[in-house]
């Protein structure tokens, strides 16, 4: 029976390229959308991509800040393809701001959803895979969440959080056979560095190694490592994949 892997935020950017690579895989892909219009759009053609590799793939809608609505969602997944083997955190949100000017509703925002959305999946999909005694999560994290980064002081708390969680969560969940790894992502290629002035792309290219932004697929590839079972002895830890960014 093929294996089924949860993807939050898989609508689009590096959620939906994870999502394609993970159907490329093999894996069955059960694909989070915030909302239904998210599912009409951007989840359709994802789904769509991902059944021309041979494999099934459906949208489960689901605000991830929302813990009972993660709940609900979790249990239509496991009804709808019998196993979740695999789960990455993908979602997430930015609402940038210095500290001295950013509002408490701004920092609550973030946290909701990359920290807390993070805690609700892992909770209600970690009771799933120690029962199956068999899992792989992956939490999407970022050089933010470990270097800090100016100007977004709730994103980069709410990832060096999610570190924390995933460095946990492989403690509490490791001798029930599931595995907890994180991904840090530095400058990559996507809608959020497209409307980066060409100026400060070029200020960015000189503090990486590799003088480039990376793909999503640089991501999606990572991902795919730790999910396989060639990545079956490696657990709590964080992956950064910057190419060599120094902050």
């Amino acid at each position: 029976m093929a294996k089924t892997a949860l993807i939050t935020g898989a609508t689009q950017g590096i959620g939906a390229c994870i999502a394609k690579t993970l159907a490329a895989d093999g894996f069955n892909i059960a694909i989070n959308c915030y909302s239904q219009k998210d599912a009409d759009v951007g989840g359709a053609e994802v789904a769509a991509a991902c059944r021309e590799m041979g494999v099934e793939a459906e949208c489960f809608i689901a605000d991830v800040s929302d813990f009972n609505a993660c709940e609900a969602m979790v249990k239509e997944v496991k009804k709808r393809f019998g196993t979740i083997d695999a789960l990455v955190n993908n979602a997430g949100i930015t609402k940038d701001g210095l500290l001295v000017k950013m509002t408490p509703e701004q920092f609550d925002a973030v946290i909701n959803v990359n920290l807390k959305g993070t805690f609700n999946m892992i909770r209600h999909v970690g009771t799933v895979m120690m029962r199956q005694r068999s899992g792989k999560i992956v939490n999407i994290s970022s050089v933010a969440g470990v270097y800090g980064n100016a100007g977004q002081i709730n994103y980069s708390a709410s990832k060096a959080g999610v570190i924390g969680m995933t460095k946990t969560t492989a403690k509490e969940l490791g001798s029930r056979g599931v595995t907890c790894n994180a991904v840090a992502p530095g400058f990559i290629r996507s809608a959020m560095t497209d409307v980066l002035g060409d100026e400060y792309k070029e200020q960015i290219k000189k503090m990486i190694a590799l003088g480039r932004l990376g793909e999503q697929e640089d991501i999606a590839n990572t991902v795919s490592f730790l999910v396989s079972d060639k990545a079956s002895y490696i657990t709590g830890q964080v992956i950064v994949v910057s190419g060599g960014l120094a902050m």
